[in-house]
């Protein structure tokens, strides 16, 4: 069974930090443009099929969406196909605003 580890605004700070991950925003254009994490790419059919092809299992991906379900059930499909280190964000991107303000 493939896994991926839910973690939060504060562990995405520290991986981004740390490590040089994938960062994919899950939300829709519109939100996206209203705001993002910095680094993050818009995810699209396109952008997926390229990280796909791409085969970078060893690089972390972190994937957030605006309350981190939908998130879940992404990573949940990239740990499937083989990447090793699939994170959702608990709490989405409205978590990371609020970790913002502390």
């Amino acid at each position: 069974m493939a896994q991926y580890e839910e973690v939060t605004a504060g562990q995405v700070k520290a991986l981004l930090a740390s490590c040089d991950p994938i960062l994919l925003d899950i939300r829709d254009s519109h939100s996206y443009r209203d705001g993002h994490i910095e680094g993050a790419m818009l995810s699209h059919d396109g952008l997926m099929d390229t990280l796909i092809r791409k085969r970078e299992y060893d690089r972390p991906l972190i994937i957030y969406c605006y309350h981190g379900t939908s998130s879940r059930d992404l990573a949940e499909f990239f740990s499937t196909l083989g990447f090793k280190q699939v994170y959702s964000m608990r709490g989405g991107y409205l978590a990371w605003q609020k970790q913002a303000q502390i």
